[in-house]
């Protein structure tokens, strides 16, 4: 196979979740044009459909579910495999953000972990369980730079956003060492578990927020709508085949400055 062919996802079906939100429109559309047959899910279907409109012509199906329901889980597994009958990879990009501050309560904390600890856990173990009987299967979570770091209060100084709440940081860094264990557990029937750590992403941030953050980078700028895509094409791709258990900060250098 030419290393061209490598990168492709041809004939590879592929289900993304949270296809409809901000990474997941530009995952959704980098997969669909990297050749996968591809199933997006999220609990709003009509919003699917809205992003799955915009490339007519490639096979996006839309699935209802709820990632913090074990059941609904399953029933989402079981439905792909009915339709399509394998599943070659999985992108784990579903997130709840129900607590806003430090202050919020516990509840808001507990119904964080449901969907965005316990409901990432449970997808990979079922759709991970369904790659170890194919003998081959790429899982590839969606991290965050802020499961490498701390805050950095300094940034939101003079704006109104606040301060990022402590859930995001807990769970986002409780995936990665997850990436590693579900890796060293499935490596053995050839079923790669990756993870990419996106930096910020911009969406009309106030400029005080956006001046600070591009000096701290590398690329002197925020991610837009074309920078996760390839790193997620070639996590599930063949060309790397070889690259297990892996953290890829996707952050224009920012965790390295």
């Amino acid at each position: 196979m030419s290393i061209l062919h490598q990168f492709a996802l041809t004939n590879k079906v592929v289900v993304l979740t949270g296809g409809a939100g901000l990474f997941g429109r530009q995952l959704t559309l980098a997969i669909a044009e990297a050749g996968a047959t591809l199933v997006i899910a999220s609990r709003h279907r009509e919003q699917l459909e809205q992003v799955a409109a915009e490339k007519p012509g490639f096979p996006i199906a839309c699935e209802p579910f709820d990632q913090g329901d074990e059941k609904s889980i399953l029933q989402l597994r079981n439905r792909v495999l009915a339709k399509f009958g394998r599943v070659d990879g999985l992108v784990n990009n579903s997130v709840a953000r129900p607590m806003k501050s430090l202050a919020d309560p516990s509840s808001a904390w507990e119904q964080s972990m449901r969907v965005n600890a316990t409901g990432a856990f449970l997808m990979t173990r079922a759709f991970g369980k369904v790659m170890r009987e194919q003998k081959q299967g790429s899982i590839v979570n969606i991290g965050s730079m802020q499961g490498m770091l701390g805050p950095s209060p300094e940034l939101y100084d003079g704006t109104d956003m606040g301060l990022p709440p402590p859930d995001y940081f807990f769970h986002k860094g409780g995936l990665i060492n997850l990436t590693r264990y579900f890796a060293s557990l499935y490596g053995q029937d050839n079923v790669r578990v990756n993870c990419i750590s996106p930096g910020g992403f911009f969406n009309h941030q106030p400029e005080p927020f956006l001046s600070r953050y591009h000096k701290r980078t590398m690329l002197g700028r925020m991610a837009d709508e074309n920078d996760l895509g390839g790193a997620v094409v070639f996590l599930l791709s063949e060309a790397a085949r070889y690259i297990t258990a892996v953290n890829l900060p996707v952050d224009g250098g920012y965790t390295a400055k």
